[in-house]
């Protein structure tokens, strides 16, 4: 009898354990959504808070380069934040943090109001994802962090991608105001769930009297966030031809530097850089950059298209990127059963080359190209997706001493979120600069001394004088059409080239993979891989 007990004890303590397991994957991943959410919610409703705030279009942009700006200042310093208050607190701290700046973006009266309350947003949010990523890898053993990575990236992958259609959707039904009090709801639930099922913390973290490194963190702020501005207002201000733009590139490199030596020489750093003697970590956060970059970069690449040159709606537009997404969303539990059978370096080329193909067939697009056509694109695209940042998760931090997993979760999701927005900077300014180029050399055919040319403006103007309009408006006119069509060629050619651009950058960077770990071995005792 007693034997039966004690069997029944275990297999209880079993169950209770993997549920509690499973309701802190939940949990965090929830917190997570949320902030992924946020990155892109806000970019559909841009043109309505401007119209109803009365901004200019350079104003207006704050209100998405500030939540990034603090962003990607936090994210780094979740480590010592965790062990500075302890991981619990911080996380339900951020989670309420978030919510309440929500709120405040929501009834936000004023332009300056609403940045300030997003910068507040991006604060508190910051901590989310690097956070929550951490707490799953303390929480599960190596065999089942496949799967429990795989509840996260749901989140990470399918969020950009729900972002624009749930944000124009709520744009066109209720207001723009929404895009902010959805978070509540949810928000609370993520808090509750917090306090209910996550471990609490250990009073060493409870009552922390660690020397806080505030140069450390006052130089961190100052270099990541002019880095972040630099690459958000570049484009728009002409790179180094503006002074404000020159200046803070300068700061960002030389303060950069000062950081850094200052982190390594520190006793107690805000944020541990010796975590990068780790070569699977140093390596896979690299890549994590250019993952960033074309996770994104397509992500901002593709709206732009559906929108300028195909006229579609942002409505229509979140939808065209929704099957991709949700077939992310499904890859996402089906590959974290296998990455620990499978070396994650074959699984994140596999993801590579489909992403690759992925742009070259993307590069095909044309004026006459439509849902159709983009749709299995878009699809595999999201496979790809999943293929690479499952993987490159585990390879990545799977393989660090638990100690070292809060810091390199940190890290590696700093270069994401840096590699994406470098990605955006660079594919941006390369499709102004195409365009132009692209522009110049068709419009060297188009000249009043070619036949061709002047067969067209006469056939243009002709049709025009049969609407009833004399011959001068006629012609300005067709002048005018000629000029569009134009401007259309060479908007879609300099799509094909960012396109290829981002393909060849896949296919160039697979030799970085040598450098990772399988991602399907067990954590590191000594610390050095």
């Amino acid at each position: 009898m007693t034997q039966i007990n004690k069997s029944q004890n275990f297999v209880t303590d079993r169950l209770d354990t993997n549920f509690l397991k499973w309701a802190i994957a939940i949990t965090v991943a929830l917190g997570a959504i949320l902030e992924v959410i946020d990155t892109s919610i806000v970019n559909v409703a841009l043109p309505d808070i401007q119209a109803n705030l009365g901004a200019t279009i350079t104003e207006i942009g704050w209100v998405v380069t500030g939540y990034a700006i603090a962003n990607v200042i936090v994210i780094p310093l979740t480590a010592w934040l965790g062990e500075q208050f302890g991981q619990k607190r911080y996380f339900i701290f951020s989670l309420v943090g978030f919510t309440i700046s929500s709120v405040l973006c929501g009834f936000a009266p004023t332009l300056p109001f609403l940045i300030i309350s997003r910068i507040l947003q991006g604060l508190c949010g910051g901590g989310l994802l690097a956070k929550a990523q951490a707490i799953l890898f303390q929480t599960f053993p190596p065999e089942e962090q496949g799967t429990a990575q795989g509840v996260f990236g749901m989140g990470v992958i399918v969020g950009p991608a729900i972002g624009p259609t749930l944000g124009g959707y709520l744009t066109d039904s209720v207001g723009w105001r929404w895009i902010f009090f959805v978070n509540i709801p949810k928000g609370i639930l993520a808090v509750i769930m917090c306090w209910l099922f996550l471990p609490t913390d250990s009073k060493a973290t409870q009552h922390s009297s660690r020397k806080v490194d505030w140069l450390g963190i006052s130089l961190l702020a100052i270099a990541v966030g002019s880095l972040q501005t630099f690459l958000e207002e570049g484009e728009r201000d002409d790179w180094f031809n503006s002074s404000f733009i020159f200046t803070l590139g300068i700061v960002a490199v030389l303060v950069l530097g000062l950081f850094i030596w200052r982190e390594l020489t520190a006793k107690r750093p805000a944020v541990d850089l010796k975590v990068l003697r780790h070569r699977s970590l140093a390596a896979g956060s690299l890549y994590s950059a250019i993952l960033g970059m074309g996770l994104y970069g397509t992500l901002f690449a593709v709206p732009i298209f559906a929108q300028n040159v195909l006229h579609f709606t942002a409505m229509q537009t979140g939808m065209l990127l929704f099957p991709g997404a949700l077939a992310a969303g499904i890859m996402m539990p089906i590959l974290g059963k296998v990455t620990s059978k499978i070396d994650s370096r074959l699984l994140i080329a596999s993801g590579a080359i489909i992403t690759s193909l992925v742009m070259f067939q993307l590069a095909k697009i044309n004026s006459n190209t439509g849902t159709e056509a983009l749709f299995y694109p878009l699809l595999w695209r999201g496979v790809g997706t999943v293929l690479m940042f499952l993987p490159l998760s585990l390879a990545t931090i799977g393989s660090l001493p638990k100690s070292d997993i809060p810091a390199g979760s940190g890290f590696y999701n700093l270069t994401r979120q840096l590699g994406g927005s470098i990605g955006i900077a660079i594919l941006s300014t390369l499709l102004a600069r195409r365009e132009a180029f692209h522009r110049a050399i068709l419009s060297s055919d188009v000249s009043l001394y070619n036949s061709a040319t002047n067969q067209r403006l006469d056939a243009l103007t002709g049709a025009f004088q049969g609407r009833g309009m004399d011959a001068h408006t006629a012609h300005q006119q067709a002048l005018a059409v000629i000029s569009q069509t134009l401007d259309l060629q060479s908007s879609i050619l300099s799509f094909e080239d960012i396109f290829k651009i981002v393909g060849i950058v896949f296919i160039c960077t697979l030799p970085l993979l040598l450098l990772l770990g399988k991602g399907n071995k067990k954590a590191s005792v000594s610390g050095v891989d």
